[in-house]
């Protein structure tokens, strides 16, 4: 038996059914294979969205976000001390220091007529910090609230200023307060601690020394 299309192109033979496919069932197959390239497009598209997003994360990431050393703040704390300087008659630390050392913060804490508080943050050549604080006409607790309960652990002179030495360095690896130097100079005191090795701070209570030697007020 053979079925007529009227002329046109041979009917379609189904291999499952043995027989040539019937205009609905031709009509089913084709709507199914638009329906499957239409899937399969979508699912490209969405690949292809995919890939554009990550390489737009990762220019955002490795060029618009990429950080920047140079945000650090830094501070003239010579200028800062030479404005504060007036009506205070103790010399407020303010140091010269050698190039590669940089402060930043420089401040006031505290200013009345029988408390003065100065603080200097400086950051090393070797990228270690350093704090100056400086209490004048301050009460004899003073130390004891910039160093706590630490205990001395001995005495060096530096540039004619007897400090009190307080060496953390073998038990505390971290923090601003490993190795710590205390003097009173007159009806001032000072205290420096931080991060640093011991010869940046001596360098730092050397540098003060002969600023107050000197008779620099900043």
């Amino acid at each position: 038996m053979s079925i007529s299309n009227g002329g046109g192109k041979p009917p379609r033979i189904v291999a499952e059914l043995g027989r040539p496919e019937t205009p609905e069932e031709t009509a089913a197959r084709k709507a199914e294979n638009s329906r499957a390239h239409r899937a399969n497009q979508t699912t490209r598209n969405l690949i292809l969205a995919l890939l554009a997003s990550l390489v737009v994360v990762l220019f955002t990431v490795l060029v618009v976000v990429r950080p920047d050393n140079t945000l650090t703040h830094y501070v003239d704390y010579r200028a800062v001390a030479k404005s504060a300087q007036p009506g205070i008659t103790a010399t407020l630390a303010a140091p010269v220091l050698p190039s590669g050392w940089k402060s930043n913060d420089a401040e006031l804490k505290s200013d009345s007529a029988n408390d003065v508080n100065w603080y200097v943050g400086l950051i090393t050549p070797k990228q270690q910090f350093i704090a100056i604080e400086e209490g004048v006409k301050t009460s004899d607790t003073w130390f004891g609230s910039i160093l706590g309960t630490q205990q001395p652990t001995g005495h060096t002179t530096i540039d004619g200023i007897r400090w009190t030495v307080y060496d953390r360095t073998a038990s505390v690896t971290t923090g601003n307060f490993q190795y710590s130097l205390a003097a009173t100079v007159g009806t001032t005191r000072y205290v420096l601690h931080g991060s640093a090795q011991h010869e940046e701070v001596h360098e730092l209570a050397a540098a003060i020394g002969a600023q107050l030697a000197a008779g620099n007020g900043g």
